[in-house]
């Protein structure tokens, strides 16, 4: 019995220190690769919808920190991206007509529907600035969620800063700490072993 008890002490302390080690790698990602306070487009990075096809909480707090941006002057263009990754409903467009919706002109929204990943929206979003001659961009995501991103854009050339949307309201404190917790076990891994190789992503 006392030899299962020092066992479960070593175990606890060992899961204890991952922890605090992913939570200093995951705090310790940078967030811009640029001073650049204008940009040439803002991103903002999918999520999936409400299973009516209308936006979920996250979706629609990160589209409308993109419109805040958007409004601000930060940049004159917004890449909406998100395929149908998690049921029929496009991320992209549900994220675009909430835009539109909220008095952004639809002529500067750019659709990108086909990214079923991180990895791909960041991907198919340097394309489109491609063919823009665009070199900058302000990304737009979750809190929890961008330094995965930041790690992805860290393969990019281009000008880069990343940007918070706001949490939910309807989101409580524990929802936002699991969310935090995953992304940080996440974010660990990839900065141990490095991502997969994918035609997504450059090296």
């Amino acid at each position: 019995m006392l030899r299962f008890r020092k066992l479960l002490i070593v175990l606890f302390a060992l899961f204890a220190i991952m922890a605090v080690v992913a939570a200093v790698l995951y705090r310790d990602i940078p967030n811009s690769n640029t001073g650049l306070t204008h940009f040439d487009t803002l991103i903002v990075l999918g999520n999936p919808a409400s299973a009516d096809g209308t936006a979920s909480p996250e979706q629609r707090e990160r589209t409308m920190e993109g419109v805040r941006e958007f409004k601000a002057g930060v940049a004159p263009h917004l890449i909406m991206t998100g395929g149908a990754a998690h049921n029929q409903f496009v991320e992209a467009n549900v994220m675009r007509d909430l835009a539109v919706a909220q008095g952004v002109p639809a002529e500067v929204v750019l659709v990108e529907g086909q990214a079923q990943n991180t990895i791909q929206n960041i991907y198919y979003s340097e394309k489109i600035m491609a063919a823009h001659h665009w070199t900058s961009a302000e990304v737009i995501s979750s809190a929890s969620h961008l330094p995965r991103a930041a790690l992805i854009l860290k393969h990019y050339s281009f000008q880069w800063r990343t940007q918070a949307a706001p949490w939910p309201p309807e989101y409580s404190a524990l929802q936002r700490v699991g969310r935090f917790c995953v992304e940080a076990e996440y974010c660990f891994k990839l900065r141990l072993l490095g991502f997969p190789a994918s035609p997504y992503l450059p090296r």
